[in-house]
């Protein structure tokens, strides 16, 4: 495997402008160490979702505010660390391949909530957790290659139609859910809380990308280009709000429903559209050959259809044994 990625990642990029990071001995660089680092994270931001709906629970027995307790800042901690991971995998490999990996934070999160939580993890659930790991090993296999991107092509993408559109829609939507639709219908409908969270990983991720691809300009060596500098307070803006909106959401729907409910849905539906975004800015798509094309998505789906059993592992039970009432009688 990891003779592999480097013989399909290794580009030799040197320039300082690029968003490549060599590692001294080993020889891994650029997209290789995004797709360590985002594996990593997916681990970290798993235990989130578990360590906040704990410490939710044990403030509720307790009859005082989750904010002060110590596990939920123990699981807030971790998604700071996992957003900070997350900065660095965007920066170092396309969107279309650190994103699907956050499936093994659902992986992770599962396990850990069965523990922790005591959340039942089924053989579905397991089936469910192998299947993820697989879809993912495809994903990383036909992962396409960094599109390099300078921030005038930043600037130029930022501002085309078909994308502006797109995020108008999307800005218009998540008003109508966090204004109207959430206060009626957030507590008895997950999927409330889950299209707010995930409809902000348009703005999110594309930002983090960006602020990467904008900061040599404005840290770089001479005075800052004041273009540059706008666009990177402008991008930071943009991702601190979207990071704090998910943040109040994400716990309100942990106050209402299980943790692994909630992260199983939510990864499907943050995924797709952080692609379908990502897709449309970045055009990190074209890079890709009709196979590569046609593998990602099946990596896509079983990922996805790995992280539907695992919600499903939440109700169905499974048993090897036949039933004394579905015997058959003569």
């Amino acid at each position: 495997m990891a003779l592999l990625l480097e013989k399909k990642y290794s580009y030799g990029f040197t320039s300082a402008s690029q968003s490549t990071v060599m590692a001294d001995d080993s020889g891994v660089c650029g997209v290789p160490l995004g797709i360590a680092i985002a594996a990593i994270s997916s681990f970290i931001n798993g235990s989130t979702f578990v360590l906040q709906k704990k410490g939710i629970l044990r403030s509720r027995n307790k009859g005082c505010s989750y904010l002060i307790d110590g596990v939920w800042c123990s699981g807030t901690l971790c998604m700071i660390i996992g957003q900070v991971g997350n900065f660095l995998a965007y920066n170092l490999a396309p969107a279309v391949i650190v994103t699907p990996l956050g499936a093994l934070g659902v992986l992770f999160g599962a396990v850990l909530a069965s523990w922790i939580l005591e959340e039942h993890l089924s053989i579905l659930g397991k089936l469910g957790c192998i299947i993820c790991c697989c879809g993912s090993v495809v994903l990383i296999i036909h992962a396409p290659k960094a599109v390099e991107t300078s921030r005038e092509e930043l600037e130029e993408r930022l501002l085309d139609p078909v994308f502006v559109t797109y995020i108008l829609l999307v800005v218009l939507l998540l008003i109508t859910l966090i204004a109207w639709v959430a206060p009626a219908h957030g507590t008895s409908n997950i999927m409330v809380y889950v299209a707010i969270c995930s409809l902000l990983g348009s703005f999110t991720v594309p930002s983090s990308k960006g602020l990467g691809l904008v900061a040599h300009d404005v840290f770089g060596e001479g005075p800052p280009n004041s273009r540059a500098l706008a666009l990177f307070l402008v991008l930071l803006g943009v991702l601190a709000v979207s990071i704090l909106i998910q943040f109040f959401f994400i716990n309100k729907a942990l106050e209402c429903f299980s943790s692994n409910i909630f992260e199983a849905i939510y990864y499907v539906t943050f995924t797709s559209t952080v692609i379908f975004a990502s897709a449309l800015l970045f055009k990190e798509w074209t890079e890709l050959t009709v196979t590569d094309s046609l593998a990602m998505l099946c990596g896509l789906v079983t990922v996805c259809v790995g992280v539907i059993l695992l919600r499903i592992s939440q109700e169905a039970v499974i048993t090897w044994k036949e039933k004394e009432g579905q015997k058959k009688t003569d």
